[in-house]
């Protein structure tokens, strides 16, 4: 294999000096290692092989997140021509969303999003108003259909994500299929709009339609600010926390372990995507430090990555939904969980004990303080 160079330019919040420092990022294909120089010193701040964080050339996206030896990167720009020219049509982006009769179909939207071989860059749930709806589909002010439509798209959550991959624009709406449903029926059978979509206004999805359309779409669920303006729909109450790990994101399972979730009998109140610091995971973990022996390798693993979080709650409004939820996921051992509890998440889709698939909150108390540690502080 060649061992291709490819250049990038990434951002480092060094906490302790309180500053962002910025680097050329330099990844190697062949061999997957890299190489970082500070721009402002023009010497070598790190050389290291990246086979072991998982990391391949896929993840390396303008707007992305990756974590390296513990140091949370941010990926601001392309590095020379050559990255730019060999990457740009490969990392197109565009956006996606899940309207609200559908929502409940996630986990097999997520799963048809990983068999096409896109990526997930960011995802949240969230609710429109009818002045966002408008915003949102200003284009077709005026349109006969456009009262139905904001009536639809207002009357429950939506899902949002922008999507990254190669020709990511026009492979979304493959995968979504015609807009409406009865001739998605009948010449797409395997889209998504075929199996979930009930008519042309409640088809269950949408897809941008340029390249032009998906950047302000995406800047319109995604600000660049990093402010988020449509709020999540977090309940609170009653609920309890659920992160998929990042190596079951990689492994493209996020979807089967939300299926098997709700087919457990919990619903899915709320959820995220979050690119997690290391300062963020040792704060949110903080309980175990000095009592587990795999407190490290949970860290690293959980900022390795991105993370899904959701808050979960009981379809009977069940009070103890927390302990409840705990026994579903299983020991944190998935050996022990295979042989004791085998139908449990982590005994499903657990490596180890760092890579289970899953955390969820283990003191019924502690489940208000996680579920608003992800969406009502990350999620801002």
């Amino acid at each position: 294999m060649a061992d291709d160079r490819y250049a990038f330019i990434v951002e480092w919040y060094e906490e302790m000096a309180a500053r962002t420092r910025t680097f050329q990022f330099f990844y190697f294909s062949g061999s997957k290692s890299i190489e970082m120089f500070d721009i402002k010193t023009r010497k070598m701040f790190l050389k290291t092989n990246l086979a072991s964080c998982n990391i391949d050339l896929q993840d390396l996206f303008i707007g992305a997140s990756i974590n390296v030896l513990g140091r949370q990167l941010k990926i601001v720009e392309f590095g020379d021509e050559f990255t730019k020219r060999k990457l740009v049509s490969k990392l197109e982006k565009t956006l996606g969303y899940i309207k609200p009769d559908a929502v409940d179909k996630l986990g097999d939207v997520l799963e048809a999003i990983s068999e096409r071989g896109l990526l997930i860059a960011k995802m949240r749930l969230c609710k429109m108003t009818e002045n966002d709806a408008f915003l949102f589909y200003q284009e077709h002010s005026g349109k006969s259909f456009m009262r139905d439509l904001l009536n639809y798209v207002t009357q429950g959550p939506v899902v949002a994500f922008e999507l990254v991959g190669e020709n990511a624009i026009n492979r979304w709406r493959e995968l979504i299929g015609p807009t409406d449903p009865s001739k998605a029926r009948a010449e797409a059978s395997t889209s998504l709009r075929a199996r979930f979509g009930t008519d042309v206004t409640h088809n269950g999805f949408h897809g941008s339609d340029s390249p032009a359309s998906a950047s302000r779409e995406i800047e319109f669920f995604f600000p660049s600010s990093g402010r988020n303006t449509l709020p999540n729909c977090v309940c609170g109450s009653s609920t309890t926390c659920c992160i998929i790990k990042p190596h079951a994101i990689k492994a493209g399972i996020a979807g089967k372990i939300i299926n098997a979730i709700i087919d457990a009998g919990y619903k899915v109140n709320t959820i995220g995507q979050f690119d997690m610091e290391k300062a963020n995971v040792e704060e949110f973990y903080e309980v175990y430090k000095g009592v587990l022996h795999e407190y490290p390798g949970m860290v690293n693993e959980l900022c390795s990555g991105p993370v899904i979080a959701m808050e979960i709650s009981s379809r009977g409004n069940q009070a103890t939904v927390a302990e409840a939820f705990r026994e579903t996921c299983g020991p944190m051992d998935p050996e022990i969980a295979r042989h004791l509890r085998p139908r449990t998440l982590r005994a499903l889709f657990g490596l180890t004990k760092v890579q289970n698939a899953v955390h969820c909150t283990d003191l019924p108390e502690d489940a208000p303080l996680e579920v608003e540690y992800f969406f009502k502080i990350l999620d801002r």
